[in-house]
């Protein structure tokens, strides 16, 4: 594969995120009980989710073909919404994302980070636990009895 590059996404990146969340969060439709929220997103949501979280994209050639959302909470970093368009995967793309969002953790004094995966993904769930991330919670959308994600949380090193 291309060289690639991590660049902060600016707001002008808006149609582009929206594209790549929703080209790569396809494979998933029909699949998730209740539907993948990255279906729903919209210029505005992706504005809205801007506010308040870095954006990172991985770019080949000039072309995003990846993205993380990074968002501060009170004493840890929550990082969403990693994509990696589909062509892209398997060459490091997605762990370069997760290490980006990691490093951005500890810059801002985090000792950890967390991510909520579907519990019906469990290809998922072993791709972050193959990166040191642990279940902490089992949690339940609106409306369900059973657990319908896991929040996963991986504690850094000290800053």
């Amino acid at each position: 594969m291309e060289s690639w590059v991590l660049r902060e996404a600016t707001e002008a990146d808006t149609a582009t995120i929206l594209a790549l969340v929703h080209a790569a969060f396809e494979e998933y439709r029909g699949q998730l009980d209740p539907p993948s929220g990255a279906h729903a997103e919209t210029l505005d949501s992706i504005r809205e989710k801007m506010r308040n979280a870095q954006v990172v994209l991985a770019c080949v050639e000039r072309k995003a073909v990846g993205c993380i959302f990074c968002q501060s909470e009170a004493d840890q970093l929550y990082m969403f919404r990693l994509a990696v368009l589909p062509a892209y995967r398997r060459h490091g793309l997605g762990r370069a994302l997760v290490e980006h969002a990691e490093r951005r953790a500890s810059e801002l004094g985090f000792s950890r980070v967390r991510l909520g995966v579907r519990t019906a993904l469990e290809r998922q769930r072993a791709y972050y636990e193959r990166q040191g991330y642990r279940p902490v919670q089992a949690e339940s959308h609106p409306g369900y009895e059973m657990p319908t994600y896991l929040i996963l949380e991986k504690a850094l090193s000290e800053p």
